[in-house]
């Protein structure tokens, strides 16, 4: 899952991105709104925390413009403000959530899993299956024949990206840009180190090699 957060105090920024990241999540942070929005229309998220008051042009407008786009990637807002006005306002320009600072980081990662689960207007299923291969996305368990199988953060993201598209064929470059941040330069070829790693821990017959193209899961 890949996350912009657009948050002008830079230390809340980094704090939050280490620990999205830490959580599995690929994450690009910026620090105003003309770079909020620039990054959002450029590239693919599948959730932007987007803070209200913004140098260059505020959360509102940012979100706004997204939502006259055709832009429907879920939109979590942080504000410092407290009071009705300011949530419905956050709401009626398309926000899907709203947090108040000071904030618990429990319970941001609690909105932020909430948010991915509705996406897509009644959500993608909390549950993936690929033949006896099952990811439950609220615990981010995984199991393979009922046998669970103990995944690091960066390769539970790969998994969950190759079983959400079961059947299709994901080249190196989709699965770097879902699963990597924007700033990653290294070797795309890490892509390879991911897959043979998933390959040891679940088992063989389920991550397919596709010549030339990628890779594909399916039973």
């Amino acid at each position: 899952m890949r996350v912009l957060i657009v948050e002008d105090e830079k230390r809340l920024a980094a704090s939050l991105a280490a620990g999205l990241t830490a959580e599995g999540f690929a994450v690009d942070a910026v620090h105003t709104g003309t770079d909020g929005l620039h990054r959002a229309i450029e590239n693919d998220y599948d959730l932007i925390i987007l803070d209200i008051m913004l140098p260059g042009m505020n959360g509102y407008r940012v979100c706004s413009a997204l939502r006259a786009a055709g832009d429907e990637t879920p939109v979590l807002m942080l504000t410092a403000k407290d009071g009705e006005y300011d949530e419905a306002e956050g709401l009626d320009t398309g926000a899907d959530d709203y947090l108040t600072k000071p904030f618990s980081y429990v319970v941001l990662l609690a909105r932020v899993r909430a948010l991915m689960r509705r996406r897509g207007g009644s959500g993608p299923s909390p549950r993936l299956r690929v033949g006896d291969l099952e990811i439950d996305r609220v615990s981010r368990r995984v199991t393979r024949a009922d046998r669970e199988v103990a995944l690091t953060a960066k390769e539970y993201g790969v998994l969950e990206h190759l079983a959400s598209r079961s059947g299709e064929v994901l080249s190196k470059a989709e699965i770097l840009e879902h699963g990597w941040d924007f700033a990653y330069d290294g070797d795309p070829n890490i892509v390879e180190v991911y897959i043979s790693a998933l390959r040891r821990k679940i088992g063989p017959g389920l991550i397919h090699t596709v010549r030339g193209a990628g890779y594909r899961m399916a039973p």
